[in-house]
């Protein structure tokens, strides 16, 4: 009945936007349309970096957002939806506010007892011989953006205050993270069910934008190898972490596992990406869901969870 109501007259997708993950969500957008229209749906593309995107709306029973970044995955393209009136795809405003901001993400994980790697915020006035000696060896990044964008290790003073200049350029807030030595998993969320863990493995110095989405080198291991107990472990804990920001429908929590065993969340995305090398389709295959079928699945429990035009 969902996806009846939900498909009943023109779905939109969302992609491209303005952030600078614009490229890679052109890609999750067309794979998102070429499921969709595989489905029977009547789709249209909306970018809104165009002008008059929201005419585009008007009429459409859903939106699947395939927005990635700042404007798209930060609650404020989940906001102009509500005022619409328009259902749409995965978190609500907040869930996405929060998951978005890694900063507020680790304070509220912290207080919360959710494991996470201890970190540091950035400005010009930072000792930076201090962060170093306090942490050893850490990853620098902003505080809101996805897909790796301006983040890069630093191993010294000189290197963190120029990783720190580099990512300034994406936002105000930059983050110093503690390195973390060991493996990196992802755990995909769709409803209320962890999807078998992935890990990702690359020769780079750590999993960057083009190992993540460039590469045909980086290696996908879905089964991951961790044994039951380990597996039934990360699952929860990526599900308390995605609960915790009040994340809901679908995202992915991505996390890494020190030499001790121990298990720590990076972040949590609430609009993973969709292409050729992205990670929730392939944890979808894992349990049988194709692209389609996984899309299909995403629209249903997102009409189901509250994001209900008549009820905004």
């Amino acid at each position: 009945m969902n996806w009846a109501q939900a498909t009943a007259g023109p779905v939109a997708v969302l992609l491209g936007g303005r952030s600078a993950e614009r490229d890679i969500s052109l890609l999750s957008g067309a794979t998102v349309v070429t499921a969709l229209e595989s489905l029977g749906c009547d789709v249209r593309r909306v970018d809104p970096a165009t002008p008059g995107w929201i005419a585009q709306l008007e009429g459409v029973t859903f939106a699947f957002n395939a927005l990635h970044g700042p404007g798209g995955e930060d609650g404020v393209i989940q906001g102009a939806l509500e005022t619409l009136q328009i259902p749409y795809s995965g978190s609500g405003v907040l869930g996405s506010a929060l998951a978005m901001d890694k900063q507020r993400s680790k304070q509220l994980w912290q207080g919360t007892g959710i494991a996470t790697a201890g970190f540091a915020v950035l400005t010009a006035d930072t000792d930076w011989d201090a962060v170093m000696t306090r942490f050893g060896k850490v990853f620098v990044k902003p505080a809101c953006e996805g897909s790796s964008v301006g983040m890069a290790p630093a191993s010294n003073a000189a290197e963190l205050e120029a990783a720190w200049r580099e990512a300034a350029v994406y936002g105000n807030t930059v983050l110093a993270e503690q390195f973390i030595d060991g493996p990196e998993y992802t755990v995909a969320i769709l409803g209320q069910e962890a999807l078998p863990s992935i890990q990702m493995e690359t020769d780079r110095a750590f999993y960057d934008y083009e190992a993540k989405y460039l590469s045909d080198e980086t290696r996908y291991h879905c089964p991951s190898g961790l044994d039951a107990a380990s597996e039934a472990e990360v699952a929860a804990l990526a599900l308390a972490a995605f609960r915790a920001l009040d994340c809901a429908i679908w995202g992915r929590v991505d996390l890494m596992r020190d030499r001790d065993g121990r298990f720590y969340v990076l972040e949590v995305n609430t609009i993973p990406g969709m292409t050729s090398h992205s990670l929730v389709p392939m944890a979808a295959a894992a349990v049988g869901l194709s692209i389609a079928a996984l899309v299909r699945r995403i629209v249903e429990l997102s009409w189901g969870g509250g994001h209900r035009g008549d009820e905004a």
